[in-house]
């Protein structure tokens, strides 16, 4: 099976077209259609990295076809980073920690700034508009 199989095989089996898997990665739909042709263009390491974690499928397995498709949920559980990993025991923090990473990553920065915003106008520690040069998330709205 070629990249451009498993590209296409991992992406209907996430169950997305191509502009929602471009959307996810953070390129144009026709970038994906490149990708997915037979005789089309290769995504760069880290467009492959984030087609991998769109669709849930290994890494290894999308960039060389080697291992299994998908992980078993054990081992999915061992490969998480200790600083990736949750302990939580409130649902409504869940619930927003699985939103957000299935939030786009450009989508990210201004995701977080209204989270930001809306607990700073709970506690008063912001006033609209007020923003800290130091505050300010690499790719977020002005």
């Amino acid at each position: 099976m070629t990249s451009q199989q498993r590209i296409r095989l991992a992406r209907r089996h996430a169950g997305l077209s191509q502009s929602a898997l471009g959307a996810a990665v953070g390129v144009q739909r026709s970038a994906v259609s490149h990708w997915e042709a037979s005789d089309g263009k290769h995504p760069s390491v880290n467009h492959l990295r984030a087609v991998a974690l769109a669709t849930g499928v290994q890494f290894e397995w999308l960039a060389t076809g080697r291992g299994l498709m998908r992980q078993s949920a054990d081992a999915e559980l061992d490969a998480i980073a200790a600083a990736d990993a949750l302990l939580l025991d409130d649902p409504i923090e869940i619930r927003l920690i699985r939103a957000f990473r299935e939030t786009p990553m450009r989508a990210r920065p201004p995701l977080v700034e209204l989270a930001e915003q809306l607990a700073g106008m709970r506690t008063g520690r912001y006033r609209r508009g007020e923003r800290r040069e130091d505050e300010r998330l690499p790719g977020a709205l002005e």
